[in-house]
């Protein structure tokens, strides 16, 4: 079987919803006697069990990048564990949907399906299981997460991510010198991106109290004076930065301009109107 390790994230969404509801369906099915709800259940279950055999298998096509991730080996073999078992509660389940399909009109028709659906809610708690330790593994390990394509401008998407997220939490906790660090480290890895620029000028105010840098940065960017998205940021980080500096009435001004420009910005009259208190 060729690998389909790329296809993962799709293939678990289906064995989700092809399983909790085909289990939902065959629940619905034996208090009432809907001529629609047996196939309907059935169907949805058989596709539920070979998009679990599909997932799993894809799981462990996908699984040696995530592992080599420093820390996320042993979270990555909970996820496959609740992978199997998942896997094999849908094939059990399907087993006893086509044993109740054979026997749809005998007198073991309805206790086969009773068995089903009993089947069917452990195969719906593996199914969460699975999905909530992958989950784990994708937001809490980023197991997947700009890794899977292979390519490097993911990669570095994702390091680029991580280092806005450590400077903000070495911010919030006092812990300036690293913010700006990894600031720097940020700004080094996507020299070009305004956003980053920004967040660059932003550390050096608010990091490393540096308002005449901020300020030289930002003279040095050319950005439209009608771009209703950089503008406005260029614009409220020179009046954080002239404040800093000691120039309020130079950093009023600004945000007075900018809000003739701009008046439905939001953030540009809450910016003046803190300056103004």
């Amino acid at each position: 079987m060729p690998d389909i390790a790329t296809l993962h994230p799709q293939v678990v969404h289906f064995v989700i919803a092809l399983g909790l509801l085909g289990v939902a369906f065959r629940i619905a099915s034996l208090p009432w006697q809907k001529s629609w709800l047996n196939p309907a259940a059935a169907t949805l279950l058989l596709l539920g069990a070979v998009a679990g055999v599909l997932g799993q298998k894809s799981g462990l096509d996908a699984h040696g990048v995530a592992e080599r991730i420093p820390g996320a080996r042993q979270a990555v073999q909970d996820h496959e564990e609740w992978g199997k078992r998942t896997r094999n509660a849908l094939l059990v389940v399907a087993g006893l949907e086509i044993l109740g399909l054979i026997f749809a009109s005998k007198r073991a028709g309805r206790p086969i399906r009773f068995l089903s659906a009993v089947a069917g809610v452990a195969a719906a708690a593996c199914i969460y299981e699975a999905a909530e330790h992958g989950g784990e593994l994708v937001y809490s390990y980023a197991g997947g997460v700009g890794t899977r394509s292979g390519n490097r401008e993911d990669v570095t998407r994702l390091l680029v991510a991580g280092l806005y997220h450590e400077a903000r939490i070495g911010r919030d906790s006092g812990r300036a010198e690293d913010a700006a660090r990894l600031t720097d480290e940020m700004l080094r890895q996507r020299p070009n991106d305004p956003a980053v620029r920004f967040l660059a000028i932003e550390s050096k105010i608010r990091d490393r109290k540096d308002p005449q840098g901020a300020l030289s940065d930002l003279a040095l960017m050319q950005v439209p004076a009608t771009d209703a998205r950089l503008a406005p940021r260029h614009g409220m980080l020179t009046a954080q930065a002239l404040v800093v500096a000691g120039m309020p009435d130079s950093a009023r001004k600004v945000l007075t301009d900018l809000a003739l420009r701009f008046p439905t910005n939001q953030a540009v009259k809450n910016a003046l109107a803190n300056l103004n208190k």
